[in-house]
């Protein structure tokens, strides 16, 4: 008997079927039956089906006589199960890489509960992709174990669609679910499932995309069909009137009903114009008769107890009423802006303050990287200078130390501190309204060494440049006075990247100097605070994102395979690149993985020099942080099975597979081979990391951020460092003094 039956209902959909089964088929989990049911489609689907049915054993093709539609489809599918679980997949939609496996593993750490709800992400036809919004409410489920509705009557504001879904089979016979005809026919499946369901539990992982085409969606085809919904919520009211338990429901099903309605009329693609007025009253009708005596309306449905007319003319004056809330926050951007650019000609003619330093990184996201050295630098070497952070808003502000001064982006704060400030340091370039006065010091720390295209590079590459205006980055970054490096190849980088009248410095990366004095047990604090033993072996892996793919996230590993490889006595840590922090690219199986103590998921973890300092190996594909990584003089293995389609994509200044810091795996076979053998750590690897860090740790010795600070904001030209001895072979000679290209 199989662990999941997958019931696989396909009509019309041959251009997405192989990739929907391939997708079930090519699962690490291999425990499962495929149903699948030709619904005496036109096209081509009946024979895909067959090929793949001769060919695995583990699907079975059914042909049905005659058109059925979708969820009598799905019955008929349902007799030829055998499985512990039905999964009622829709064939044009698939599976992500590890679904299954997860899944069965959160059917066995709750006891096999009657349903369990997982995520989903929306995936478009022109390549974008968007989480479920309520993904939350699957999180917070999660880690009460197992539930029923009554108990968390939050996740029956999911999407009542029955893919997200898995049903026990023998829960699914004993109360003798079944679908109905017509469109809507998830919802008279769903609110009873649900509702009887006694054990319920939820996996935050996206197991499925839902694929959202261009054309040929059933529910967004403009058809009389969808006053089948009004059926289908008179089966769910009389699925109540059956079973007395349940009647405290009908207040909760009686609103979900008229937002359901509201929500179809409201579309303007679902119903004939002609039609909508019939459906408003039908919709009204239903609303009167299952209305709980005593309930209360809310107010958003309360144009049910009107008439039509009552329903176009609110309408109306809602569509007038965002017109003139736009048109009114245009003029209040419009008097604000002068109300700025008069109070900033105010401003300008104060003089400056020499001991006022204006400090932000990562687009105000906090005290992070290269600015942070430098701003702890200067409290200690400059404690007379002030130093201000500017924040992007509150809820950054309040994670800030309580001793760091801050203003806010675009307040009036920000704006007074600015004009008068003399020295500006930053890792990204600063907003277009700020003006660069006479006698202003810019220091550009850049955010690492640069691998992919930068700047005036991108051009010509119209893929990784989308949402950058190339032009618009130079002429901010025109305000540049000092461009800070780390080696000979940043400096020729930038320089070219950037054509702008800057100085190159060769200081070295100042957060990297947290590295380069690193002692022995320097990670032993945050290995204690992510409960990671003593004893442990730590591989951080750390993926930069993909310019191939909207949205950047790209599945590169299957992480809970690669924990499990390498084995007792090790500890994965993964930390997405900052982009992808809060897209969907953690429901991938990262949340569930990091809760179930699988591995532990780093993201949000603010300063990364911790995680290199509190791990022995760095698994990367093509980010930065290997620059910085290598100054710990620890292995490093470059997993490049993309290496082709990312360097054609974003550009590359060189072949990190031809020049690694380590070696390289290009398929996960390789990867795996690498750690089971101890490879990783082997002479070879050695020999390309030292030659790496001679290349691209040249400056950095231990004093960048302190140099900074003495060289351009107190004038120590002739200052000099305490020596420092490297823990490595990366020691540059002649280096002591900041020097100017």
């Amino acid at each position: 008997m199989p662990r999941f039956s997958i019931i696989l209902p396909c009509f019309k959909v041959q251009g997405f079927l192989r990739e929907c089964l391939d997708s079930v088929l090519e699962q690490s989990f291999r425990d499962i039956e495929v149903i699948a049911v030709d619904d005496r489609s036109p096209d081509g689907c009946g024979a895909i089906l067959d090929e793949y049915a001769a060919r695995d054993p583990r699907v079975k093709a059914v042909h049905l006589p005659e058109n059925v539609g979708l969820g009598r489809a799905r019955n008929a599918g349902m007799p030829h199960a055998t499985g512990d679980y039905l999964f009622f997949l829709d064939s044009d939609d698939t599976l992500t890489p590890g679904a299954l496996r997860a899944m069965a593993d959160r059917l066995a750490g709750t006891g096999d509960p009657d349903v369990l709800i997982f995520d989903y992400v929306r995936t478009y036809w022109w390549g974008g992709t968007r989480r479920n919004v309520l993904a939350p409410v699957l999180g917070e489920a999660a880690d009460a174990g197992t539930f029923s509705a009554a108990e968390r009557p939050e996740v029956l504001d999911l999407l009542m669609v029955v893919w997200n879904k898995i049903y026990r089979r023998d829960f699914v016979q004993r109360h003798g679910f079944a679908f109905p005809p017509g469109y809507y026919e998830d919802t008279p499946w769903t609110f009873p499932v649900m509702l009887s369901a006694e054990r319920m539990a939820a996996l935050d992982r996206v197991c499925v995309e839902y694929r959202q085409r261009r054309q040929g969606n059933i529910l967004s085809t403009t058809s009389r069909k969808h006053f089948d919904i009004h059926e289908q919520y008179a089966r769910v009211f009389a699925y109540l009137d059956d079973r007395p338990e349940l009647h405290t429901w009908r207040g909760f099903l009686h609103a979900k009903m008229a937002e359901h309605c509201l929500d179809i009329l409201a579309k303007p693609d679902r119903l004939p114009p002609s039609d909508k007025g019939e459906f408003f009253r039908r919709t009204a009708e239903m609303f009167r008769a299952h209305k709980p005596e005593g309930a209360t309306v809310a107010e958003e449905h309360r144009i049910l107890e009107g008439g039509y007319a009552g329903y176009l003319a609110r309408r109306q004056a809602a569509r007038a009423g965002r017109a003139l809330d736009r048109r009114a926050e245009r003029v209040r951007a419009v008097a604000a802006g002068r109300v700025r650019r008069a109070r900033s000609a105010l401003l300008v003619r104060r003089p400056l303050d020499p001991d006022l330093a204006v400090y932000s990184a990562f687009s105000h996201r906090g005290v992070l990287g290269d600015p942070a050295a430098i701003h702890h630098a200067a409290r200690v070497a400059a404690p007379r200078m002030r130093g201000v952070w500017v924040v992007k808003d509150e809820e950054t502000a309040a994670l800030l130390p309580p001793d760091v001064e801050h203003v806010l982006l675009g307040s009036a704060a920000y704006e007074r501190v600015v004009a008068r400030a003399t020295y500006f340091v930053n890792n990204v370039n600063w907003p277009g309204g700020l003006t660069k006065r006479p006698g202003t010091v810019h220091i550009h720390t850049h955010q690492g060494t640069p691998l992919k295209y930068m700047g005036a590079d991108l051009l010509g590459k119209p893929g990784a440049r989308h949402g950058f205006d190339v032009p618009k980055m130079l002429w901010r970054a025109d305000r540049w006075d000092y461009s800070l490096v780390a080696n000979r190849h940043s400096e020729l980088v930038w320089e070219r990247a950037f054509p702008c009248h800057f100085t190159s410095l060769r200081s070295g990366s100042p957060r990297n100097d947290v590295l380069v004095n690193a002692g022995p047990g320097a990670g032993a604090a945050t290995r204690a605070r992510l409960g990671i033993p003593e004893d442990h072996t730590v591989v951080l892996y750390a993926p930069t994102r993909r310019e191939y793919r909207r949205g950047g996230h790209v599945e590169r590993i299957d992480l809970a395979r690669f924990a499990e490889d390498l084995g007792d006595g090790h500890t994965l840590v993964v930390r997405l690149h900052p982009s992808l922090a809060t897209g969907h690219a953690r429901g991938m199986g990262l949340t569930d993985l990091h809760r179930r103590g699988v591995l532990i998921d780093a993201t949000d973890e603010p300063h990364v020099e911790e995680l290199m300092l509190a791990s022995d190996v760095l698994v990367t594909d093509y980010s930065a942080l290997m620059f910085d990584y290598a100054n710990l003089d620890r292995p490093i293995v470059i997993h490049a099975d993309d290496w082709t389609a990312y360097a054609a994509s974003r550009g590359a200044y060189f072949d990190i597979t031809a020049e690694p810091p380590g070696h390289v795996s290009r398929s996960y076979r390789e990867l795996a081979r690498l750690f089971a053998s101890g490879t990783w750590r082997d002479q070879d690897g050695e020999r390309l990391r030292a030659a790496f860090r001679a290349r691209f740790c040249e400056y950095d010795d231990g004093h960048a951020a302190e140099r900074v600070v003495r060289t351009l904001m107190l004038g120590e030209e002739a200052w000099r460092p305490e020596p420092v001895t490297l823990p490595g072979p990366a020691a540059a000679p002649d280096h002591d003094v900041l020097t100017t290209s």
